[in-house]
C-alpha cells in the first residue's frame, strides 16, 4: 500500500468507491431494501453513540481559553463556506448541474471533521488543545446548525419547502440523542472504548458504508448514473480544489491579519477547512429522500479526498517550516579555541 501513501490516497475513500460500484451493480430492492434502511438507522444511531463516548471533556476544557480562534474556525465552517456555495450558483447549469450544486450546497452546511483535523494540526505542529476543542464543538454545534443551514440555504437558492424544524427534530431523535447517551454513558464504557479503539473505527466505518450503499442503491434504481456523466465527476473535483484553496488562503490571511502566532494559524487553517464524511452522509440519509442522498453526497466524498491530499502536503510544509525555524536556534555555536 506504499503507493497510495505517496499518493496520499485515503484507503477508506477507496472502499466507499468499490461500494458505490457494487450499489451500482446490485443495487437492494424490496424486502431487502426494507431491512438495510432499518440496519442504517440501527449503525447511525451507534456511530454517533459511539462518537459521543469517544469525546473528552478534559481535552475540550483545556482548549476553550483560545476564544477568539474558535470565532474564527466557527465562522470559516458556518459563515464563509456557506457564502462561497452561494456564490457558486453563477455555474449553474453551464458548468454544474442543479442537483450537484445542491450537494455542493450542502458540503458547505456541514460541520468540520474531527479526527483528520486534529491529526493534521498535530503533525504541522500546531494548538492541538484547541484543535480539539475547536473541531470538537465544530461536530456537535453542527448537528443544530448543518439542517438549519441546509434548509435555509436550499429554500432560497431552489424555492425548496423543506422543513427546517422537523429536519432538526429527526437529526436531534436519530444522531443528537444516541450522541449524548453515549457522552453520559462514558464513566462506564470510556476504558473499554479507549483500549478497542480499533474495533471502534471498524465499527465507525461500517456504519458509513452502510449508510452508503443503502443510499447509492436507491439512487441507482432512481437514475443516477443517467445523470451523473464524466465530466460531471471532473467538474466535482475541478470545484472541490477551488473551493478548498479559497478556504485556505483566506484562513490563512485571516489568521496572519488578527495577529495569531504559527501555532494557532496552522489550527485556524486546518480545522477551518475541513468537512466532515463522518457526519455528512449520516446526516444526509436523515435529511433527504433515499433516492436523492447519492447525488447529494457524492461532491462531499470527492471534496473528502482532495481535502486529505492538500492538507497532507501544507501540514508537511508546515512541518519543515517549524523544524528549520528551530534548528538555527537550538544549532551549537562553534567555540573559538576549537582545534582545526
Amino acid at each position: 500500500m506504499s503507493w497510495l501513501q505517496r499518493l496520499r490516497i485515503d484507503k477508506f475513500l477507496l472502499v466507499l468507491v468499490m461500494v458505490v460500484i457494487l450499489a451500482s451493480l446490485f443495487p437492494c430492492r424490496g424486502i431487502i431494501k426494507t431491512l438495510f434502511e432499518y440496519l442504517t438507522t440501527a449503525a447511525i444511531a451507534l456511530l454517533f453513540f459511539m462518537h459521543g463516548a469517544k469525546l473528552s471533556r478534559e481535552a475540550i476544557v483545556g482548549g476553550m481559553g483560545h476564544w477568539r480562534l474558535h470565532v474564527v474556525v466557527f465562522l470559516s465552517t458556518f459563515a464563509l463556506f456557506p457564502l462561497l456555495g452561494i456564490a457558486m450558483k453563477v455555474f449553474v447549469p453551464s458548468m454544474l448541474s442543479s442537483p450537484l450544486y445542491m450537494g455542493f450546497l450542502y458540503l458547505c452546511a456541514l460541520p468540520a471533521t474531527v479526527q483528520s483535523a486534529i491529526a493534521f494540526t498535530s503533525v504541522a505542529g500546531g494548538n492541538v488543545a484547541a484543535a480539539i476543542c475547536s473541531a470538537s464543538a465544530s461536530s456537535i454545534l453542527g448537528v443544530f446548525f448543518s439542517p438549519l443551514l441546509v434548509g435555509i440555504l436550499m429554500r432560497t437558492q431552489e424555492g425548496g419547502s423543506m422543513n427546517i424544524l422537523h429536519a432538526i427534530g429527526s437529526i436531534i431523535l436519530q444522531l443528537m440523542v444516541p450522541f449524548i447517551l453515549g457522552h453520559l454513558a462514558r464513566p462506564l464504557i470510556g476504558a473499554w472504548v479507549a483500549k478497542h479503539k480499533k474495533l471502534v473505527n471498524i465499527t465507525d466505518r461500517s456504519s458509513i458504508l452502510l449508510v452508503v450503499y443503502t443510499a447509492f442503491s436507491a439512487a441507482v434504481v432512481g437514475g443516477i448514473w443517467h445523470q451523473i456523466t464524466g465530466w460531471s465527476l471532473v467538474s466535482i473535483l475541478a470545484f472541490s480544489l477551488v473551493l478548498l484553496a479559497i478556504v485556505l488562503v483566506i484562513n490563512t490571511w485571516t489568521a496572519r491579519w488578527l495577529g495569531f502566532n504559527t501555532a494557532d494559524e496552522i489550527t485556524i487553517v486546518f480545522c477551518g477547512s475541513k468537512k466532515s464524511l463522518a457526519n455528512g452522509i449520516p446526516m444526509a440519509n436523515v435529511l433527504f429522500p433515499a433516492a436523492a442522498v447519492g447525488t447529494m453526497v457524492l461532491p462531499l466524498m470527492i471534496f473528502h479526498q482532495v481535502q486529505l491530499m492538500v492538507c497532507a502536503i501544507l501540514a508537511a510544509r508546515y512541518a519543515r517550516k517549524q523544524v528549520q525555524h528551530i534548528e538555527p536556534a537550538t544549532a551549537p555555536i562553534p567555540s573559538a579555541t576549537t582545534k582545526k
